[in-house]
């Protein structure tokens, strides 16, 4: 078992979990449906629409974006 801490985008995640009550499958999927959407944009549509402070929509918008690139 490994004791490294989580970085990048991801170390957002507990937070956004307990902050938002619902889980990072939840919001990811929301994503998969604005694929044509640039960066930003995402992130405008989870702060305006779900009410997401802008740190934890941009490391959800980077996260799904670099799990779906290539």
């Amino acid at each position: 078992m490994s004791d490294q801490k989580v970085k990048g985008p991801a170390s957002y995640f507990p937070s956004i979990e307990k902050t938002y009550g619902q889980p990072i499958d939840h919001w990811l999927a929301l994503l998969d449906g604005m694929r044509d959407r640039k960066h930003m944009e995402m992130v405008s549509v989870l702060k305006s629409e779900h009410g997401l402070g802008h740190g934890h929509a941009n490391a959800l918008v980077a996260h799904h974006r670099a799990r779906n690139a290539g």
